[in-house]
């Protein structure tokens, strides 16, 4: 690790321990906005040395950055900054569709992610997608809930990304109109709001070239600095956000424009992160304004350790990234565990893996529990080998149901042979069990006995590979423990 990286880390660790509000890792519930102490805004000088030893731009800095205390943010060179010019970072979560999720965009769960670190949420509004607001979506509600989740984003002192989430329309330009006429209404009623950023499109994809792109966006972005003339805007690049090196070769004529790179950790990997650092050592300012720890689908192998390395590579640039989703969908990058009904007050063991990994990206010194109660909770620290695969499981929750109890586990797979196409295992209980629910397997119980088997998506895992995000629940008469062999 550089010294500068080194640096860089320790002063974040620093700053998110002093800029919490002081929950504990295990807290439920926010305190109320009346109880909460001002956020107080930190900042520490990075090193001036970077990886190679050359100094650091001028007056860079890493900051955990709030609106109350940063202001209003834009474009210098290739990074996001303050009034002052001191580089600014953003991390925080995107919403899943907005038309599909709503439930989670409330102030109770935006103060939850401040408390948590994050100082920005994205909020992701489908175009063409099923209730989308150019397919059949009713436009009042979805306007509505925009505008009131930019509210609670300001109460909670976060920055917020009004997301035009073009997908499965390829071209952004398909719906220009209708882009050119909601963003002109939205920053219109927004404009008094400095902590607003907006991005014009999500992910410009199949046959789109960037210029395609950059005409869509010289015609939509004057229409947002009709209200907003200093907002940062942000522009998808092609294949998926995939080619920030075709907005470098030729720019928007535009000034505090970022333009977007979205990753998988389980799919893009090095080649991804080479041509990122290549188009901002050209002079590109990059936004990340969407990632995952899994794989490209959003619903299959999750790679921590790839994670980490794009963690390393955008804390070094000083990159702003905002990860993928905030929901209980059934799928590995959603942060909340599919058998989670909450939509705030988040326990520990209310998230899902790429949920617990978010939660301590936002802040480092977040003690994650392991348990609910020392009465429920048997956490399992040995591998079980099963074959080629060896799995860790352990119990999250239990609640009674009559006379027997539920209990709740996650479990996570790693192959430990030649990459495999198809999967099963066999999770042997000390005693007869009643399966209840399960997700990401299919599953079969045989007495004592749980057999899983991969789902239709999951089923490919390459040597080497950790399948998590597996969770199952089973009822027993007394607490079922997992058996010795298996």
């Amino acid at each position: 690790m550089s010294k500068r990286l080194s640096a860089m880390l320790c002063a974040l660790l620093v700053a998110l321990c002093c800029v919490g509000c002081g929950g504990a890792a295990t807290e439920t519930e926010p305190a109320p906005a009346d109880e909460r102490p001002q956020q107080q805004q930190e900042t520490t000088a990075a090193e001036d040395e970077d990886a190679e030893g050359q100094p650091s731009p001028e007056g860079s800095q890493v900051m955990v950055a709030r609106p109350s205390n940063t202001g209003a943010l834009h474009v210098e060179g290739t990074h996001l900054v303050d009034k002052d010019g001191k580089t600014v970072v953003l991390r925080g979560i995107s919403t899943h569709g907005l038309a599909w999720f709503p439930d989670y965009a409330n102030a109770a769960m935006f103060q939850q992610l401040a408390d948590w670190g994050a100082n920005v949420v994205r909020l992701a509004l489908y175009t063409e997608e099923y209730g989308g607001w150019c397919s059949g979506g009713n436009r009042d509600e979805l306007r509505q809930l925009v505008l009131d989740a930019v509210e609670y984003a300001t109460e909670a002192d976060l920055y917020v990304i009004v997301d035009w989430h073009t997908l499965s329309d390829n071209n952004p330009a398909t719906h220009q109109e209708e882009a050119i006429a909601f963003f002109d209404d939205v920053a219109g009623v927004l404009a008094d709001h400095d902590n607003v950023i907006y991005e014009v499109c999500n992910e410009p994809n199949g046959a789109t070239s960037w210029q395609d792109v950059r005409a869509y966006a010289q015609e939509v972005i004057p229409v947002v600095r009709r209200h907003a003339p200093e907002a940062v805007c942000l522009v998808g690049t092609p294949e998926w956000c995939q080619r920030p090196d075709s907005a470098a070769a030729d720019p928007l004529d535009l000034d505090n424009v970022m333009y977007t790179v979205h990753f998988y950790a389980a799919t893009h990997k090095q080649d991804l992160r080479d041509r990122t650092t290549q188009a901002i050592d050209a002079g590109l300012p990059v936004f990340v304004s969407e990632f995952g720890i899994c794989d490209a689908s959003g619903n299959g192998a999750i790679d921590e350790d790839e994670a980490d390395a794009w963690m390393a590579l955008l804390d070094e640039l000083e990159v702003s990234r905002v990860m993928w989703n905030l929901s209980n969908k059934d799928e590995s990058s959603a942060m909340i565990s599919s058998a989670c009904d909450k939509t705030s007050g988040l326990a520990d063991t209310d998230l899902s893996q790429a949920g617990r990994w978010v939660r301590t990206m936002l802040d480092p010194s977040a003690s994650m529990s392991e348990a609910t109660s020392e009465d429920t909770v048997q956490a399992v620290d040995a591998e079980h080998a099963d074959g080629q695969f060896s799995w860790r499981a352990k119990v999250v929750n239990s609640w009674q149901d009559g006379d027997k109890t539920v209990y709740q586990y996650e479990l996570a797979l790693t192959n430990q042979g030649d990459g495999v196409s198809s999967w099963k295992v066999t999770v042997p209980f000390d005693q007869d069990i009643e399966l209840v629910d399960g997700w990401n397997t299919s599953y079969a119980v045989e007495g004592s006995d749980l057999i899983l088997t991969n789902a239709d998506y999951n089923g490919s895992i390459a040597a080497g590979q950790i399948l998590a995000d597996i969770g199952f629940q089973v009822k027993a008469s007394g607490e079922p423990r997992l058996a010795d062999e298996g």
